[in-house]
């Protein structure tokens, strides 16, 4: 399976949908026209253009990206615009148009007019993804009053337009990060809108900031500009994919520019599993440095502290948690941790009483009975782990009857416990059985068919180390995001003296795997506060890398442990503080999906099956006035965004539902044919069908001489691009990537 997040390939070349080839010189049989479903993105290489094509495909809106760096690129005029599809209907190839500025060609250049025509005539929208002010985009020059620089660590706000329009699933504010104070991580230019615009122009203003020293004066950072009947985007500040103000707005221009109207869709996605809920968790050494009583640690020898295990009022915490926020927990459970703390039934276990009282409150997926380790047999006598090796050097693996027993066994016991379980989903304790660098480099081969005896179609695999859906037999994997939270740390103290261990140097008392692998991490600047180290740095980190998640468009559940649920509960200071932040930004009409494994698993094979059918070129789709038509292979459902009010009609008018349901003020979601029909239609409201222009012309004919391609507009033409902006800043100086000693 490929990257559900990354669609490009499924987009990236010019009449990827397969639209229907014009006659030349098809004259069209009436005034109404045929828009197909696509996004032209003209590309100068840039982060801004980058950014929004990085939308594109995690949403799965088809496009086609010209580059003008590529000496071999079509070239943009009529005839590659537009033309007269079969039906003799006038047909424009594109629904939406992406440049890198509001003039990326020379002066005079016939493709800039070519495109500016095209829009006129179809009431296609145009993004100017990022563009000095100045009057040519209905700005006033950025002075007087004015601001260009930095933006970093600035408040922007949705205006009133905007958050009546495509915009209005936020509150309002718009944060720019300001992550290192020596880099700058974003630029712009505020300015205001003319005060006198064009004969028949106008400048709404969408999202503003206020100008330093500028009296109280609103400089726009996005605004609507319309002139003789073209509409444009314009963005004044620099941006890339990975920035939090960026993807706030992101969901945004995408609906701008199309409408409202267009394939795929985007929801915000959170879901928290809890790993070895009724099991104890081994607890870190802040004297050893290593976590006795794990036989994968380094802590051989060393005498076996307290284990971590939750208690009823550690049940009763998460259960008001849940309640106070709307949120649902997946426990993931292992029943062996219940019958060990009760002898088998011989004494009583108070924790598997409160958790069985409360058991309708949480999710509940099988972990395996007792957590065994399923894929090669461990050798623990060597630091790290090996995989044990017979006389003639083959490796031995864990049997298939040891992992089906291990399943079907914790599935008895949620069966006698009356326990809801989906027998379908799995996830395996370390995620064992599937392959594990460096010391198993590919499956257990007795996992698959063990999986397919006992009936599993979804297993939880590790994020940091397969971000992919794969096959496993007849189960596909369902990545799920580490947290920086560690299993071996209930309390506060423990947590942060671990991270310091991970994230320091030698020189510092660290264990400087830090300074090993620069590549991958770097050392703090120096160990955290044992008391403010958690709350002040730990805490807010972890939750800015789950936002950056949630606003990814990525379903991926993250998971911690329940020894993070006992004790100090440290788990909840990042949940807090990611739910608090995201109420803050996000509208009512967003709210977190919290997805359970299954339909987790589900969401990203509809992505891969729906990329496949597009790269094949085997989707067709188009509106013509109210009506949207798509053409996929059968099986394939089709992700959709409309307006408020679309239907999809069954056989004559019968049977017709929502084109989705309900979700950042449009709909959304995935669509199917109705009975005895072969494509997907969707019947638009009056509201919701985008004008006509009030006088189209006539499409060029298909045999129109192309004008040699042009070269790239000078660079002085072009807005200021720090270096910095082109990059990921990490979230702090120290980095955040995850170390694989950090979790289990």
């Amino acid at each position: 399976m490929g990257r559900r997040t990354r669609w490009a390939a499924a987009f990236v070349a010019a009449g990827l949908l397969a639209c229907m080839t014009p006659a030349a010189g098809a004259q069209a049989a009436s005034g109404t026209q045929r828009i197909d479903l696509k996004v032209l993105v003209v590309d100068d290489g840039g982060p801004s253009v980058a950014a929004i094509v990085n939308e594109l495909d995690l949403t799965g809106t088809p496009y086609t990206r010209v580059s003008l760096t590529d000496a071999n690129r079509p070239v943009i005029n009529a005839a590659f615009l537009s033309g007269t599809d079969g039906s003799g209907r006038a047909e424009g190839r594109y629904q939406a148009v992406v440049l890198p500025n509001n003039a990326p060609f020379p002066a005079g250049s016939a493709e800039m007019a070519a495109l500016q025509g095209y829009e006129a005539q179809f009431g296609v929208r145009q993004v100017d993804a990022y563009t000095y002010a100045q009057p040519a985009v209905g700005l006033n020059w950025a002075a007087n009053p004015g601001f260009i620089g930095a933006l970093d660590g600035m408040q922007g706000s949705v205006t009133a337009a905007g958050l009546g329009g495509s915009f209005d699933y936020l509150k309002g504010g718009v944060p720019f990060e300001d992550n290192d104070p020596n880099v700058t991580e974003s630029y712009g230019y505020l300015a205001t809108p003319l005060a006198t615009q064009a004969s028949g122009a106008s400048f709404t203003p969408l999202v503003t900031m206020p100008i330093p020293n500028g009296g109280g004066a609103q400089g726009v950072l996005a605004g609507e500009y319309d002139h003789g009947g073209i509409s444009e985007l314009v963005l004044t500040f620099d941006y890339n994919q990975y920035q939090q103000q960026y993807r706030l707005l992101a969901r945004g221009i995408v609906d701008w520019m199309t409408q409202g109207i267009h394939l795929g869709f985007d929801r915000d996605y959170f879901s928290m599993n809890v790993d070895d809920v009724l099991l104890p968790d081994d607890r870190w050494s802040s004297t050893a440095k290593c976590t006795p009583g794990d036989a994968a640690s380094a802590c051989q020898g060393t005498p076996a502290a307290s284990e971590i295990r939750m208690t009823p009022a550690d049940v009763s915490y998460a259960v008001q948690w849940e309640q106070a926020h709307n949120f649902t927990f997946d426990f993931l459970f292992n029943g062996g941790g219940s019958d060990d703390a009760t002898q088998n039934g011989k004494v009583d276990d108070p924790l598997t009483d409160a958790l069985l009282q409360d058991k309708s409150s949480f999710r509940w997926v099988n972990h395996t009975y007792d957590h065994p380790f399923l894929g090669c047999v461990q050798n623990t006598a060597t630091v790290p782990w090996s995989c044990t090796t017979d006389a003639s050097g083959n490796v031995s693996w864990v049997d298939e009857q040891t992992i089906e027993s291990a399943i079907s066994q914790n599935v008895a016991w949620a069966t006698q416990h009356g326990l809801s379980v989906d027998r379908t989903e799995l996830v395996t304790g370390e995620h064992s059985g599937l392959k594990t660098l460096p010391q198993q480099p590919v499956d257990n081969p007795n996992l698959a068919p063990a999986l397919n005896a006992e009936g599993v179609k979804w297993t939880g695999s590790d994020h940091s180390r397969e971000p992919d859906q794969r096959a496993v037999g007849n189960a596909l994997t369902v990545p799920r995001f580490p947290m920086n939270v560690y299993y071996n740390a209930g309390k506060v103290a423990d947590e942060v003296d671990e991270y310091n261990w991970l994230y320091t140097s030698t020189a510092q008392g660290g264990s400087g795997t830090c300074t090993a692998n620069p590549a991958t991490t770097t050392c703090l600047p120096a160990p955290l506060d044992e008391t403010t180290g958690y709350s002040g740095y730990i805490v807010p980190l972890e939750a800015r890398i789950d936002m950056g998640h949630i606003l990814g468009d990525n379903p991926d559940p993250h998971y911690a442990h329940q020894s993070n649920l006992a004790e100090d509960r440290i788990l909840y200071p990042v949940l807090d503080t990611l739910f608090a932040t995201y109420g803050q930004l996000m509208a009512a009409n967003a709210p977190l999906v919290n997805l359970r494994e299954s339909a987790i698993g589900a969401e990203l094979q509809q992505r891969s099956a729906w990329q496949a059918a597009v790269s094949a070129g085997k989707v067709t789709a188009y509106r013509v006035g109210g009506t949207v038509t798509v053409q996929a292979p059968s099986g394939v459902q089709v992700p959709v965004t409309m307006p408020n009010g679309t239907v999809q009609p069954g056989l004559l008018g019968l049977g017709s539902t929502a084109a989705g349901t309900a979700y950042a003020g449009e709909l959304s979601g995935w669509l199917s044919p109705k009975l005895l029909q072969s494509g997907v239609t969707l019947t638009l409201t009056s509201a919701g069908t985008p004008a006509a222009p009030a006088a189209p012309a006539a499409p060029a004919a298909a045999g129109t001489k192309a004008a040699p391609a042009p070269t790239v507009a000078p660079a002085q033409t072009r807005p200021a691009q720090p270096a910095s902006v082109a990059r990921q800043v990490p979230l702090t100086p120290a980095g955040v990537a995850l170390l694989p000693q950090g979790r289990k």
